[in-house]
């Protein structure tokens, strides 16, 4: 290996560093906000920087990738990239919005300290309780660094089983013990327990857990328990001696973070119907009272998240996250206020109900003038796939929704409560979210639950986990796809009404 090195400048953030010749900038960008949706194929141009000095050699693939993605040869992908002299690149200082929590629960006072881990697909967050007054003393976020092997989670399940799944295994554990050690540097109590909760994935890639099963249908995995660990498995130096647990996952793609949203909501304990939506990375469907609970995954996720999406992006910084239907001119925000350079799930719910309300995209999502692209606001389009995609993702969240309510043998107007979880929920304009249904629910109805995840892990440090047995217990889970009345439920919910 050459011991040669070279400076890598990205500007306007004015950050210089020294990399080795011959360094991927995959490696070395995610720090700073660059994204990877394809997980590093060359797809997307997610991943896209403009060269202002110095140069980065193009071979026949990475040209024609720009080609194919429309970009001039002032441009590379990252994902394609490698240092061979000094360079600058221009990066924009992208700010991803990462949802914490302090919302106050129900706890029997411990000694102690705990902390409690959200492990999401994009983001991670981390937080230190009193366990004595079930205060919040700190919080900790970061983003998921395996999103550079891909932003969805079936992109990561290949990238595990084709290629290597210990590095996903080893980015997380190191990411995690990062966020506990900034909670122990400002706060140093030793801490008495640690839990951490998230789908299936994300319980398999930090448990070092084989992902074969998740890959092919059925996608049934072979180990949804209860993992513990000790400081030391993890290779974590952390004071103390603390119990690790990485919570049980419900079956199939439906992980701890469900089990934790059952718990935030409470909907194990009530009589009346309720139904939990989280609509993350993975689209996730519970309905149920304490009589018995339903659940379900579907492919909704990706489309929210801005994945598959021609100028879809996660939240950050340049994302168009609003259109504000009737005003006029068309008003609509950008992240950070910046030049907008793609368009966010919220926006995306906006945008198409705006486009349906003004007559611009038909019932049957077809854009009335014939074109593949229009315009939504300056410098953001959607394309004719981009509806499509939209529509297959709302009548996924639908037609789940009726088929669960199907199985519990009620309809879907006997649900007396429907709690939002994630972040994505926490941000979308329901009415807009009612336009194009998305939400088939009276919005009086609609209860935003935000960070799901971390109130219900947080709830957890409280548990003993043999006491969520009986709340598993109570939860079937199913598949969608193969219920007889799926494919034809589905059809008929993705038009707009």
């Amino acid at each position: 290996m050459s011991d040669k090195s070279y400076t890598v400048q990205l500007e306007p953030l004015h950050r210089s560093f020294q990399v080795p010749e011959g360094t991927h900038l995959i490696d070395v960008l995610h720090e700073y906000g660059v994204e990877f949706p394809c997980g590093g194929k060359g797809t997307c141009g997610g991943c896209k920087v403009r060269i202002l000095e110095g140069n980065i050699p193009l071979d026949k693939e990475h040209r024609q990738a720009l080609r194919d993605l429309g970009l001039s040869e002032e441009w590379r992908l990252s994902c394609m990239s490698r240092v061979s002299e000094n360079v600058t690149l221009e990066v924009d200082q992208w700010k991803t919005i990462i949802l914490a929590d302090n919302t106050p629960f129900q706890f029997t006072p411990q000694e102690g300290y705990g902390i409690a881990v959200d492990v999401g697909t994009t983001t991670l967050v981390a937080q230190i309780i009193d366990l004595k007054e079930g205060k919040v003393l700190g919080a900790a976020t970061a983003t998921n660094p395996q999103s550079r092997y891909g932003a969805d989670i079936m992109s990561r399940v290949e990238y595990a089983v084709k290629q290597d799944e210990k590095i996903l295994t080893r980015l997380i554990r190191e990411k995690v013990r990062e966020l506990i050690a900034q909670l122990l540097f400002q706060h140093q109590p030793a801490v008495k327990k640690i839990v951490l909760v998230g789908n299936t994935v994300m319980h398999h890639l930090f448990c070092g857990i084989d992902l074969t099963p998740l890959a092919t249908y059925p996608f049934q995995p072979e180990d949804m328990g209860l993992q513990q660990f000790t400081k030391q498995s993890l290779e974590w130096n952390i004071p103390g001696d603390p119990d690790i647990h990485f919570m049980p996952c419900i079956g199939g793609f439906i992980g701890s973070d469900i089990l934790a949203g059952i718990l935030a909501a409470r909907v194990h304990e009530k009589e009346a119907i309720n139904c939990l939506i989280d609509l993350g990375t993975n689209g996730e469907l519970l309905i149920g009272n304490r009589e018995g609970l339903i659940c379900a995954s579907t492919a909704a996720g990706p489309a929210f998240e801005g994945t598959n999406i021609s100028m879809g992006m996660t939240a950050t910084t340049g994302a168009l996250s609003s259109v504000y239907i009737g005003t006029e001119p068309l008003q609509y925000h950008i992240i950070g206020n910046k030049a907008p350079r793609g368009i966010c799930g919220s926006g995306l719910i906006d945008a198409i109900a705006w486009l349906h309300a003004s007559g611009y995209i038909d019932m049957w999502g077809q854009l009335t003038d014939e074109q593949e692209s229009i315009e939504v606001v300056p410098g953001i389009e959607l394309t004719q796939q981009d509806i499509r995609e939209m529509q297959l993702a709302k009548g996924a969240i639908s037609a789940g929704i009726r088929i669960l309510s199907q199985k519990m043998e009620i309809k879907p107007e006997a649900i007396e409560e429907i709690f939002i979880a994630g972040a994505f929920g926490n941000y979308i304009n329901l009415a807009n979210a009612q336009k194009i249904g998305l939400i088939e629910f009276e919005e009086e109805k609609v209860t935003r639950l935000g960070n799901s995840a971390l109130i219900g892990a947080k709830m957890m440090l409280f548990y003993d986990p043999e006491n969520l047995t009986p709340i598993l217990q109570k939860i079937k889970h199913t598949s969608l796809e193969t219920d007889p009345d799926f494919q034809e439920i589905y059809a008929m919910r993705m038009l707009f009404e």
